[in-house]
């Protein structure tokens, strides 16, 4: 579980991603170091940056351009791709439309899917149906075309061929019929800044994300450069601040892992809270299990944490249906 960490640790993970399609790569020197330190930031915060990622610098700034162009834009012309729960909770959500453990979140947001055809996961599958929806006559459309959800899928994929490394299993641990077929979530999101660049005017609501954990296996954070606002709480309850480090994402796993992993690694609670006088940009990219992958704690991992299963089975999918019902105003 999280420790009482003070800072989120730096991990370079190019090693890694140098040898991810090597069968043999847990015998590489490189990787074993790169493994080593990712089961170390998994078990204390939950948490980590990964620097040379190699994703190019100029993509990962150009998707929150866009997003940025198009929360600008009047709200009758962001209304034009509302979400409701008929367009399968995919679309905009307008400011305090999200809900976080009953509370508006100071944050408006684009929600996007790996679409579901109907009838592929039956009933199972029918709330979460249907097509993304685009904003067509502006530039956030580009980002369905940028390259950017390849690459940030890919990256993930890698990162947990290293995680499977780090709880002692196989590098294909999470492929197959745990995430073989990775279902993945995009959001992305937009805080107001406040009205005082001291803080000194925030309203009675001025959390833009309430505190929370993610829902699946890792979440790759595409931050604005130039404002702190992710916080993450270590185990005395501290909120340690995320900042923005130019050239990384910030990385953090979900739910799903901590049952993977029999509550070896933790999925973390953390929030947002923008007292910058900037709008801030967030893109978060989920990496999750398929879509209907029963979870349940892996053997190996339960003999790494005493012999005792710690947590119970869920199902992928009913967890994201029973989260998403709930986060909507």
């Amino acid at each position: 579980m999280a420790t009482d960490f003070k800072s989120i640790p730096i991990i370079d993970i190019g090693p890694l991603l140098s040898k991810s399609d090597d069968p043999d790569m847990g015998s590489d020197p490189g990787v074993a170091q790169v493994v080593e330190q990712l089961d170390r930031a998994c078990r204390e915060a939950g948490f980590f940056y990964v620097k040379g990622h190699g994703v190019p610098d100029p993509l990962v700034k150009e998707v929150r351009s866009i997003a940025r162009k198009f929360f600008h834009l009047p709200y009758e012309e962001k209304l034009k791709i509302k979400m409701t729960p008929e367009a399968g909770y995919r679309g905009y959500q307008r400011l305090g439309e999200n809900i976080t453990k009953g509370v508006p979140d100071l944050h408006e947001a684009i929600d996007c899917y790996t679409e579901i055809k109907p009838g592929r996961y039956g009933a199972l599958g029918k709330p979460m149906e249907g097509p993304n929806q685009w904003y067509r006559n502006h530039t956030v459309y580009k980002f369905n075309r940028s390259g950017y959800s390849v690459s940030v899928v890919e990256l993930s994929r890698k990162i947990m061929r290293g995680i499977g490394l780090a709880l002692g299993g196989s590098p294909s641990e999470f492929e197959g019929d745990r995430a073989g077929e990775a279902f993945w979530v995009t959001r992305i999101i937009g805080y107001p800044g406040v009205p005082d660049a001291n803080g000194d005017n925030k309203t009675d609501n001025d959390v833009g994300c309430g505190a929370h954990t993610d829902y699946g296996l890792v979440t790759l954070v595409n931050q604005d450069d130039d404002i702190t606002a992710l916080q993450v709480r270590n185990l005395s309850g501290e909120w340690i601040s995320a900042p923005p480090i130019p050239g990384t994402f910030v990385c953090n796993i979900g739910d799903m892992l901590k049952i993977w992993s029999n509550g070896l690694y933790e999925s973390t609670l953390h929030r947002v809270v923008n007292s910058n006088a900037k709008f801030r940009v967030c893109v978060a990219y989920f990496y999750e299990p398929n879509y209907d992958a029963a979870v349940e704690p892996l053997d190996f991992c339960i003999q790494k944490s005493g012999g005792v299963r710690k947590l119970g089975k869920a199902v992928y999918g009913e967890h994201l249906v029973a989260k998403v019902q709930t986060n909507f105003a």
